[in-house]
């Protein structure tokens, strides 16, 4: 396990303005990766088994280009780790281990959100609340912080009122350069309503504190079922500073038609930072994923982009080559390499809510 650094916390936005912030985008240079090693059977009832080898071979992948910090609940679950990436050849020195309990897994949710000031790395510690639907979410709340801890990071705790702000990793994209992508489902909606006071503006000035945003394109709905309620890492994502790649639905008669039309259409209207125009890559979705009656948040959109690859979740259907060949072109100097995601979405994620990376300073 790694030995942790101090670091100090803040809930003053002034602090925060004291050294201008900026979110890095995904594809810049990364420290490490992070992830939680599943353990919660409830999170993909019946279909468990599978889970920790997929997780090998994601880590396997990752750890050939990057430093993996890998989230163990405990000594026994830290041994069935390395049982497992042993045996999928996925077990090396860039693998480290920290014994912290979790409620769940979804390390981009849970933990921090790293940005820039500066030349240090600075850790925007959100409140988690399991997404505002579930009640286990204790152990999860406090992974952020220990993640900065790790990180050496400056912890900065975003406030509106006298109340933290709920927020998670999944539910913004950013290009880098001052440009964020959201959702008015996922923040604005009553439905697991996060922030109940929080508009628009409010939102908009808090990316700007913490996070260098200048410019906010507010999307509308998610995915059809999407537990989070609109996440947009399912959605529409950044590949490039003035290039985003949005995923769209051929059938008419499918829930996300017309949904995802709509999202087209305000991506095409909108504009980055300086108030240039985006490029817009459709990218297909898969058929749809449907287990025990119930349909799945499946999405090519659920990537993550680490040093040197492209992880991208794929589902044995015939569109996979299609949306691999599509981030092939879009990203040439990185390795695009499918993991079969059919078993892992059960649990309502995939690679990019998993994941969170930690930028090198």
């Amino acid at each position: 396990m790694a030995p942790r650094s101090k670091n100090k916390t803040t809930t003053s936005e002034t602090k925060a303005r004291e050294i201008p912030a900026r979110m890095p985008a995904e594809w810049e240079p990364h420290a490490a990766t992070w992830l939680a090693w599943p353990h919660y059977r409830d999170d993909w009832p019946g279909k468990f088994e599978p889970i920790p080898w997929v997780y090998a071979e994601i880590i396997r992948n990752l750890s050939r280009h990057e430093r993996v910090e890998l989230i163990v609940n405990d000594t026994a679950s830290e041994k069935r780790a390395r049982k497992v990436l042993n045996l999928a050849n996925a077990l090396n020195d860039n693998v480290r281990f920290h014994r912290w309990p979790t409620n769940r897994v979804w390390t981009r949710d849970s933990g921090c959100s790293f940005v820039l000031a500066d030349t240090s790395v600075r850790s925007v510690k959100w409140r988690f609340n399991a997404w505002a639907k579930y009640s286990n979410w204790q152990h999860d709340e406090k992974i952020g912080s220990l993640m900065g801890k790790v990180a050496s990071a400056e912890e900065v705790q975003p406030v509106f009122g006298k109340q933290r702000v709920v927020l998670e990793g999944g539910s913004i994209d950013v290009n880098g350069r001052g440009t964020l992508l959201t959702t008015e489902e996922c923040l604005l909606s009553k439905v697991q309503q996060r922030n109940p006071k929080m508009k628009c503006a409010d939102y908009e000035k808090v990316f700007a504190d913490h996070l260098g945003i200048s410019n906010v394109i507010w999307l509308g709905s998610g995915v059809t079922g999407d537990d989070t309620h609109g996440h947009v890492d399912d959605l529409t994502r950044f590949v490039s500073p003035d290039t985003v790649v949005t995923v769209v639905e051929a059938d008419p008669k499918d829930a996300n038609y017309e949904s995802l039309r709509e999202n087209v259409r305000r991506l095409r209207d909108a504009t980055d930072q300086d108030g240039k125009p985006l490029a817009v890559i459709d990218l297909p979705m898969p058929s749809p994923v449907i287990f025990e009656d119930r349909r799945l948040p499946a999405s090519y959109a659920n990537f993550y982009i680490a040093n040197g690859i492209v992880l991208v979740p794929v589902f044995n259907d015939a569109n996979d080559r299609i949306a691999l060949d599509i981030l092939s072109d879009v990203f040439p100097d990185r390795e695009i390499i499918g993991i079969y995601c059919g078993d892992l979405i059960w649990g309502f994620g995939a690679i990019h809510c998993m994941t969170q990376q930690q930028p090198a300073s």
